[in-house]
């Protein structure tokens, strides 16, 4: 039933997940830089839709100028001598690059500046031309029906060329306006049309010309366009692909590294530091490195810890074993009664071990929980003295404290936990000193830390042995005292609660020469 339950599991979070990311959960980071950045570039594509709207002004103007100049020739026309329109029709169409016609009253073509000079422009054949012009025609079709231009029919000769079959004449009669229209040549250029009726009902003139500077002038703009967004692009996607190469990468590495150490069981497997890395990714990697450090040294001092415990438990059970293996054998009332007191001794050092054991297994679980406040040192210790008094904890040992002013050896911490340090180091001065001996205690500001000091006047700690005596289950005890009555666990717990309060615990030699250990405890001050 388990697997089952895990892949049902790992099935909703795999549903969250994509209700949460979305399509972009499918994608690799390095496809979401790229697709963003190539979006940015997408929005500068927009320029070409504008180059649409700006060749629809630009025609406008040219209608709306030939219109004019259509009006000014014909007021020249009706002011000129009959031998004089031939000329001025030849230099008109010359000076416009336009052919001009002129129609009788009754539709019939009189004059065409086609057939009196050279013509000023000719259509161009699409066949004829290279590839890349019907690339550029496939362009601007393209634009215009995604901006959805309003079509613009093709430009044809009337068969018949009178004055009927053009609509712009038509819609001239009997008014004293020009009127204008474009249309495309064969080759999607525009073609302007004008028409007017020439002043007295002496007929009409009507203006053709093929406007291809238009479409020069807005297939340079685009190609200009196209050149930036290329260029953009490109840069873009080298830009997006180093960006990838300095994130992404360095990612996937701390992905794998952080596999091999899930799945490997060695301490030489570790995640890279990154240390020529000063951004997010290097203080990632640290952070990664540091924590899976830390990590792999509580996995190592829990598996030390489950083996000294199970060393330690297993002496009094041995004991206790004996004990109850030799009262089978045994008639003696008195060698039974002693080894019942062996055994008694034993349970109580197995529930004293039991406890202690998990107590300091606690602690660091605890001190990560725990919500640290301000604690008055002397205030603490004053009261601790207190109760260590009225359940005469001292054994006739005389405890002298210099108690610091109020308000002057402040720490943040758990008032409890740290009570429980000193509680531990008093205990310990305690069982060392000599009867009728003085522990002296002290707590002084020291910088930006409160220093306390636990001197008493036993044998005192040989320098070889001082960071010995804070590991777990190590116990050097005085002369004399009963054999199993400490588990070695007080001085390790006490370390474990300082450094959880970012603190250090030492021992030290006393002033003068005294003899007797003095243990030293740096905490950080309080703020304010």
């Amino acid at each position: 039933m388990e697997p089952a339950i895990a892949i049902r599991n790992n099935d909703r979070q795999e549903r969250d997940s994509g209700l949460t990311l979305g399509w972009s959960a499918r994608l690799s980071l390095t496809t979401r830089i790229l697709v963003v950045n190539v979006l940015a570039i997408a929005l500068l594509a927009g320029g070409l839709f504008y180059l649409n709207n700006y060749r629809d002004r630009l025609t406008e103007e040219r209608l709306a100028q030939a219109r004019l100049q259509l009006t000014i020739v014909a007021d020249a026309l009706s002011a000129a001598d009959a031998p004089d329109v031939n000329p001025l029709i030849r230099q008109f169409s010359d000076d416009l690059d336009a052919r001009l016609r002129i129609y009788a009253p009754d539709g019939t073509k009189v004059i065409d500046s086609f057939a009196l000079a050279q013509p000023t422009y000719r259509f161009i054949d699409p066949e004829a031309e290279p590839w890349r012009k019907d690339a550029a025609r496939i362009l601007d079709r393209t634009i215009e029906n995604f901006v959805f231009s309003k079509p613009i029919p093709d430009f044809s000769e009337p068969a018949s060329d009178a004055m009927e079959q053009w609509p712009e004449l038509v819609a001239t009669q009997g008014s004293t306006r020009a009127v204008s229209s474009v249309s495309l040549a064969p080759d999607r250029t525009p073609v302007i049309v004008a028409g007017k009726s020439l002043p007295d009902d002496t007929g009409s003139i009507l203006l053709t010309a093929n406007a291809r500077d238009i479409t020069r002038i807005v297939r340079a703009e685009r190609s200009s366009v196209l050149l930036v967004i290329l260029v953009a692009a490109t840069v873009s996607i080298l830009l997006s692909l180093f960006l990838a190469r300095t994130i992404v990468q360095p990612i996937r590495k701390l992905a794998r590294a952080a596999l091999r150490v899930r799945m490997g069981r060695s301490d030489e497997i570790a995640i890279p530091r990154m240390p020529d890395r000063r951004d997010e990714i290097g203080q990632l990697s640290r952070a990664l490195s540091d924590m899976s450090a830390a990590l792999r040294h509580r996995i190592n001092a829990t598996e030390a810890f489950a083996a000294d415990v199970s060393h330690e438990i297993k002496n009094p059970l041995a004991s206790l074993r004996s004990a109850l293996e030799g009262l089978e054998r045994v008639d003696d009332p008195e060698l039974q009664k002693q080894l019942l007191d062996v055994a008694k001794d034993d349970v109580r050092r197995i529930d004293r071990l039991i406890n202690d054991i998990s107590d300091a297994s606690r602690v660091d679980a605890e001190l990560a929980r725990a919500k640290f406040e301000p604690i008055d040192i002397g205030n603490m210790l004053e009261q601790l003295l207190a109760a260590r008094e009225q359940r005469a904890s001292n054994l006739g040992v005389h405890i002298a404290f210099a108690r610091p002013a109020k308000d002057v050896a402040k720490v943040m911490g758990d008032g409890g936990r740290l009570e429980r340090v000193f509680s531990n180091l008093l205990d310990n001065a305690v069982s060392f000193s000599p009867d009728g001996g003085l522990v002296e205690i002290l707590a002084t500001p020291d910088g930006d830390e409160i220093v306390i000091h636990v001197a008493d006047q036993g044998p005192g700690v040989r320098p070889e042995q001082r960071e010995q005596v804070f590991q777990r289950f190590h116990s050097a005890r005085p002369d004399g005292e009963m054999f199993g009555k400490h588990s070695g666990l007080g001085l390790a717990i006490a370390r474990t609660i300082v450094e959880g309060h970012q603190g250090r615990i030492s021992i030290l030699d006393r002033d003068g020469g005294q003899s007797g250990a003095c243990f030293e405890i740096r905490l950080p001050k309080a703020p304010g």
